[in-house]
């Protein structure tokens, strides 16, 4: 690795991890006099229940450092903005929801009619953005294919907006414990730098920007976590992935990379089909899968190390995929 593409990743790393620690130390106790808490579930594991009343939406740290970092190197690295407009227009859906639950005292924030609705008009102008600003192309790289491309044509855009929502849907699950969807996320990201760095493709810059923005998040969202991201973060991570996915035109490595967003969208979904057909039976202990885990006797640092190593190794087989 080059001096210039080493510095091209860390300063956009330590900018975005600054900002995002420092802005955790004025945000926290804002959220905390806005009420804005979270409220757990009471068929949720039971060690969940005194989480109530941690500050939620702190994915606004995580924006922060994001967009600070990318609009410092934005200028020599056009590359990185199509990223930020995906991540920071799933988080405002997110930063909506958040903050409609927060007005209205409720769980009812934004419909799933609305999420939906907006969720796809935002694909579709990224998409638009891309081919018609960063002339890149919607077709995708075959993982383990030696360089052969697929090209949906007329469905290129229907398939970036199911992509996009099944992965939003992936990184919302994967939030459900303390630094869980951070560090899945930090190792996510470290795939997409690594491979944009082989590509010769300055986005890395955001992908950098991104580790740092998660690192400085962490400091305050590992276990015992102070603050959660909320909507406001899982959407803009999701949105992240699918944004660094599609410049790089890697978006059929995320179930090898974001295996773990997959395996937990999966668990709720075969867990409701078999509710259903056995009439109350369960297949998991409970879902999404990390709750399984957790009552199965696995501590939340436990599932989080071991879901962040699963996904470190499954990086490490999806960058041979490049070749």
């Amino acid at each position: 690795m080059s001096h210039a593409v080493f510095m091209n990743i860390t300063i956009p790393m330590l900018i975005a991890f600054a900002i995002s620690a420092i802005t955790g130390k004025f945000l926290i106790p804002a959220l905390i006099r806005m009420k804005a808490q979270q409220t757990e579930r009471d068929d949720g594991p039971k060690s969940h229940l005194t989480k109530t009343g941690t500050p939620n939406m702190g994915g606004l740290m995580i924006l922060a450092g994001l967009l600070v970092s990318c609009l410092v190197f934005a200028i020599r690295d056009p590359e990185v903005l199509p990223v930020l407009f995906l991540t920071l227009g799933f988080g405002l859906v997110g930063f909506i929801d958040d903050f409609l639950k927060v007005k209205k005292r409720s769980s009812d924030g934004l419909s799933v009619k609305q999420k939906m609705a907006l969720q796809i008009v935002i694909s579709i102008v990224f998409g638009l953005i891309l081919v018609h600003f960063n002339e890149i192309d919607l077709s995708m790289k075959v993982p383990f294919a030696f360089g052969v491309v697929v090209d949906f044509g007329i469905l290129s855009f229907p398939a970036l907006v199911f992509i996009a929502i099944a992965t939003v849907n992936g990184t919302n699950f994967t939030d459900g414990v303390d630094g869980l969807s951070t560090c899945v996320t930090i190792a996510v990201a470290l795939f997409f730098t690594i491979a944009a760095v082989f590509d010769g493709n300055s986005v890395c810059a955001a992908g950098g920007a991104m580790i740092g923005a998660l690192l400085g998040f962490l400091l305050y969202n590992a276990h015992p976590a102070k603050v959660f991201m909320g909507d406001t973060g899982s959407l803009a991570l999701g949105g992240f992935v699918v944004g660094m996915a599609y410049t790089l035109q890697l978006p059929l490595f995320i179930p090898i990379v974001g295996f773990i967003y997959l395996l937990e969208v999966v668990s709720v979904i075969l867990q409701v089909a078999y509710f259903k057909k056995t009439h109350g039976k369960r297949l998991f202990r409970m879902a999404p899968i990390h709750h399984h885990f957790e009552l199965g006797g696995y501590s939340e640092v436990q599932v989080v190390a071991l879901f962040t190593i699963i996904t470190t190794l499954l990086g490490a087989v999806a960058l041979l995929g490049l070749w």
